[in-house]
């Protein structure tokens, strides 16, 4: 397909983006937390695809590499959102917290998402490459451009950083110890 890509086959181009366009978008969707942009970066992704057809060597499997570009202009934009939002940051104090914990205690699976979206872009991307799409550690490595043993290392460390917050986010007034944790968690991260 993406021989017929490199040849500006716009059918073979709708057939492709059909197919991956629900993956990037999950992707990126779980990576960035900005899902008022994924929209906008999963089609980015996909027209580099559409640009750089020809430019694939076929060291990796497809998936593999359009993960790599999504990743790559996922991981950009986020850059940029934070040095904007680092301008326009609000306290946040315990008598303001973050959300209504208590409600959702019983929900382990909100508390793993809200766990998640407090990692850093490059944690939650090993998770979601890792867990959710399949990849192993030598395809997340092709993906992320970075050594294996560093995939190894940044697994390492978002499994003791959910395992640390989700407890935290499950407390009554966990929100607060929460925010704290993450602002340090980001700090360290970025």
């Amino acid at each position: 397909m993406l021989e017929r890509i490199a040849a500006r086959d716009r059918e073979a181009m709708r057939e492709f983006y059909l197919l991956y366009y629900p993956r990037v978008a999950r992707f990126l969707r779980r990576m960035t937390c900005r899902h008022d942009l994924v929209d906008e970066m999963s089609n980015d992704a996909l027209f580099v695809v559409w640009e750089k057809a020809r430019d694939f060597r076929g060291d990796s499997r497809v998936s593999t590499w359009i993960m790599g570009i999504a990743y790559r202009r996922g991981l950009n934009l986020l850059r940029s959102e934070c040095r904007a939002k680092a301008r326009m940051v609000a306290p946040v104090t315990e008598d303001q917290p973050l959300r209504d914990v208590v409600a959702d205690q019983s929900d382990r699976a909100e508390l793993v998402e809200r766990a998640l979206e407090s990692l850093s872009p490059d944690h939650r991307a090993i998770l979601e490459l890792t867990y959710y799409l399949g990849h192993s550690c030598g395809e997340i490595a092709a993906i992320m451009d970075c050594p294996i043993n560093t995939v190894k290392t940044r697994m390492f460390h978002a499994r003791n950083k959910l395992r640390a917050l989700v407890p935290i986010l499950a407390a009554p007034r966990g929100a607060a110890q929460a925010y704290s944790l993450i602002t340090e968690t980001r700090a360290g991260d970025m």
